[in-house]
């Protein structure tokens, strides 16, 4: 489901808490390591011929009878890459996964587009056309256009996909993901840890979204079934009685902690998205630790 106009209103008043300078050299709402001329102060120096006489300082200048300016902060635009699991098990759920997978990707989409950030969505399965979207709300139509027509199907390789991500300056990764991939499931593989360092030495700010539906976080199903793997297409019986169904709930917690646990080994905002959920709530209380007020 893609998000109305209401929606987007909601969320006008936050935005992403970086919590570091961007060295890009485009025009945006984020303080970068360069000098400029935005309304924060930064520093003295001296003056030099060439410089804008406007921003001398004469108070300095009557102290101490040389000629000194005031540098600034410069704002700069901070890249905002998202990527989105476009694999089969994310279609699962009576309220599908899919479905607050997209929502989420076009919330946050909206708070770098409303900040004046550039934003960069990618379909993992296909790292190498993503949509680009810039220059504030005006790209909302194509961009949740653009959402629309994702399809989820087939396997993802998220570790692989991350690792194709182009990002040269320091900025914001934001994984909508529900991490169900051998390699995670898998603790002795380290994936979350190998992730996790590679987006630490491309400089980024990290968010991952666990998004899993609320039939896999409270088994509710009971007696003999067959399961059937939405990737793979491969079957499997099981009996699910109360034992069963604990050493499901076990595991499912212990997988949840690897993976906030790992996040918090480097910093990384981690957070489990139930579609049962309600997307305000989500955003506005238990996604609060990667967003700000304006």
């Amino acid at each position: 489901m893609i998000p109305d106009a209401a929606f987007f209103d909601r969320l006008s008043r936050l935005r992403l808490a970086i919590g570091q300078k961007s060295s890009m050299n485009l025009t945006g709402n984020r303080k970068s390591i360069q000098k400029g001329s935005s309304t924060e102060f930064s520093d003295f120096r001296e003056y030099l011929p060439g410089d804008d006489i406007r921003r001398i300082d004469w108070n300095a200048y009557g102290r101490l009878d040389r000629l000194y300016i005031k540098e600034y902060m410069e704002e700069k635009e901070a890249v905002i890459s998202i990527l989105l699991d476009t694999s089969a098990s994310m279609d699962y759920g009576a309220s599908k996964k899919s479905g607050l997978a997209g929502m989420l990707a076009a919330a946050f989409a909206y708070l770098g587009l409303n900040n004046m950030d550039r934003v960069m969505l990618y379909d993992m399965k296909r790292m190498q056309a993503p949509f680009a979207a810039a220059g504030g709300k005006k790209a909302l139509p194509r961009l949740t256009g653009w959402l629309e027509q994702c399809a989820f199907d087939g396997t993802v390789d998220v570790l692989a996909a991350v690792r194709q991500l182009p990002v040269r300056n320091p900025g914001v990764t934001v994984i909508i993901s529900d991490f169900l991939q051998e390699a995670f499931l898998n603790q002795e593989e380290q994936a979350m840890e190998k992730l996790l360092r590679f987006l630490d030495y491309k400089r980024q700010k990290v968010i991952v979204l666990h998004v899993l539906a609320q039939e896999e976080l409270a088994v509710e199903m009971t007696g003999t079934r067959r399961l059937i793997d939405m990737e793979e297409r491969t079957t499997l019986h099981v009996t699910l009685d109360s034992g069963s169904i604990r050493l499901y709930e076990k595991a499912l917690q212990d997988f949840l902690a690897y993976l906030g646990r790992a996040c918090a080994k480097t910093g990384a905002f981690y957070a489990v998205c139930n579609t049962q959920t309600d997307i305000y709530q989500l955003i506005f209380q238990e996604l609060r630790g990667c967003t700000e007020i304006v």
